[in-house]
């Protein structure tokens, strides 16, 4: 049974939440201070952490900041759920490491929706046989990513990205297409969160970033 941790300042929407994560199987748990949180997850390492911003203790940004800070937690997907909904408070949280960003109110069902698409990347990610492409290496026993045998810390979504580049190398990557098989989604408001996961990508790759190239008004592709 995967577990979902639940960080939520507003008790009522917490148990909304844990609801019906719980009527599709998942293992839930609760937490309403960040700090107290954090804690929680650098210790159980759940499988999918849903985070608030506004947290009392530590809000969720300085949570994304650690997380993405601490080995046992950086891999951890996450869904950001905020009553922020501008596009600078989306683009800041998927910047910090977020997987993917939800507004309040939000439907249960897009939830469920969302949370099933990030395990079940979660779970082909960690399924896949050791692959090699250039200066890059993924090593399915710890599910690790190699450049030039340093080992590189990508989170879920960028692993994806980088693992569905190489391994389709040369050739051109719609922006649908890549939306599709991360997120399961490929409407405007992915569009642009492809890119905030795109740019953090290509800043852990340093001087390797220049293997991915952007097509304009088509996708990416990488070349080695």
């Amino acid at each position: 049974m995967e577990k979902v941790l639940v960080l939520e300042d507003e008790v009522d929407i917490g148990h909304l939440v844990e609801f019906n994560l719980r009527r599709k199987g998942y293992d839930v748990a609760v937490e309403h201070d960040g700090r107290e949180g954090l804690g929680r997850i650098l210790k159980e390492r759940p499988d999918l952490v849903t985070l608030d911003l506004m947290l009392p203790g530590m809000n969720g940004y300085e949570v994304l900041k650690e997380m993405q800070r601490d080995p046992r937690s950086y891999k951890i997907p996450v869904l950001m759920l905020s009553a922020k909904g501008q596009l600078d408070d989306r683009i800041k949280g998927l910047e910090l490491g977020a997987s993917d960003y939800m507004t309040k109110p939000f439907s249960p069902k897009e939830l469920i929706l969302k949370v099933e698409a990030l395990l079940k990347l979660t779970r082909s990610t960690s399924s896949m046989e050791e692959f090699e492409f250039g200066p890059f290496r993924f090593d399915q026993n710890n599910l690790s990513f190699y450049l030039n045998d340093e080992p590189l810390s990508l989170t879920v979504i960028e692993s994806k990205l980088l693992l569905f580049l190489c391994q389709r190398s040369g050739q051109t990557q719609s922006r649908n297409d890549l939306l599709k098989i991360v997120w399961g989604f490929n409407d405007d408001v992915h569009s642009r969160t492809l890119d905030t996961h795109m740019k953090r990508l290509r800043q852990k790759l340093g001087d390797s970033s220049k293997l991915i190239e952007t097509v304009r008004g088509v996708g990416y592709r990488i070349s080695f």
